[in-house]
């Protein structure tokens, strides 16, 4: 299956934008579950950084890693990478219950974090996690890629804060994903693992509203979760929703799934329709249905009129070069800790809080897992 129709194996390529020179950041990598780590990595390497290690449990996904990024060399142990003294980060996307408690390790080993989405699966994760960064001085970056690495949701940001659209008060996400459940691992279709559909893929569509919108907290109004296409896995969520407002008033409405057809050339077509006082913006980020295969379509409507921005090869992605220095000189430009963490932790709110409208097990059974 092509990249393009294969979201958890999707990983952008963009210009290298070099902040650093070479041997300046090296980095290691612990976990390969998630194909995420793959544009982890290659947004790091564009802005400088060199993987020089890599250790999975699984010695194939080792060996296809280190085709991709020929400079890392296997380790024998998880602890050879958090011992290593050559590097200052370690990336991950581990499986998802899993990563907040490999997190503390790695801080606690004097190395800055990068990790997937999403980047806890409870509350006492992201608490825990609280804790070390302020114990450690040290950077626990988490990959909101559906933000950070789409050319045009970069782009929209940069619009919003030229004033484009005036104040922004409301924003729509979809996230629809491609379930392809043949080349999924066991650990995907249960939500102890991978800590539910609104804790997982929502976690991207919260982020987005409170970055665009400016907020620094929001409250959880409304969640839904639901199972309707995937019986044979009872444990499983392929629908989930929220509605959310923030401390600054904007509201906001969410939708992520597993249900994309097959007849969509691309892995889900997300998007996002951002109101603002002064006009709206629509961000149509991996495909223009029926008009065009390319990605990264933006809208724009405002009192000076209407325009269409194709934007693939055009913005790059500013937030690995922006990480990377803020590891190296203890700076906070890429992105805050604070709103980071405050991301994921609504999505778990979200996610405890949420109606089940249909599953295969009771609404009880779910919610007591």
């Amino acid at each position: 299956m092509s990249n393009q129709a294969d979201g958890m194996n999707y990983a952008p390529k963009g210009k290298p934008n070099k902040v650093v020179e070479e041997g300046e950041f090296s980095f290691g990598i612990i976990g390969l579950d998630h194909g995420h780590i793959y544009g982890m990595c290659y947004g790091l390497t564009e802005a400088g950084g060199q993987a020089v290690i890599v250790y999975d449990e699984d010695q194939e996904k080792i060996q296809q890693f280190i085709k991709a990024f020929p400079h890392a060399r296997a380790a024998a142990s998880e602890e050879e990478v958090l011992e290593n003294q050559e590097i200052k980060l370690i990336a991950s996307a581990s499986i998802p219950s899993l990563r907040g408690p490999l997190g503390l390790k790695v801080l606690d080993h004097g190395k800055n974090y990068f990790v997937d989405k999403p980047a806890f699966t409870t509350s006492e994760q992201v608490e825990d996690a609280k804790k070390k960064t302020k114990e450690t001085g040290l950077k626990w970056g988490i990959y909101y890629s559906e933000r950070l690495h789409v050319e045009s949701a970069v782009f929209a940001g940069q619009l919003i804060d030229q004033g484009a659209i005036g104040r922004v008060v409301q924003v729509i996400g979809t996230g629809p994903h491609r379930s392809n459940t043949k080349n999924r691992p066991e650990w995907f279709f249960d939500p102890e693992y991978f800590g539910g559909i609104l804790c997982d893929i929502g976690s991207h569509q919260i982020e987005q509203f409170l970055f665009y919108t400016g907020a620094k907290d929001a409250e959880v109004l409304h969640s839904k979760v639901a199972n309707y296409s995937h019986k044979e896995y009872p444990k499983f969520q392929d629908f989930g929703d929220a509605t959310l407002v923030a401390d600054n008033g904007a509201t906001f409405y969410f939708r992520v799934d597993w249900l994309t057809p097959d007849g969509l050339g691309t892995w889900g077509d997300g998007r996002a329709i951002i109101l603002g006082t002064e006009g709206y913006i629509e961000i149509r980020k991996y495909i223009d249905i029926a008009r065009s295969p390319s990605s990264n379509h933006l809208y724009l409507v405002n009192q000076q009129g209407e325009k269409h921005f194709a934007l693939s090869g055009k913005v790059g992605f500013p937030y690995f070069g922006e990480f990377i220095l803020d590891c190296l000189n203890g700076t906070e430009n890429a992105m805050s800790q604070e709103h980071a963490f405050k991301a994921a932790a609504l999505c778990i709110e979200a996610q405890e809080k949420a109606v089940v409208v249909e599953s295969s097990q009771t609404a009880s059974q779910v919610g007591s897992e």
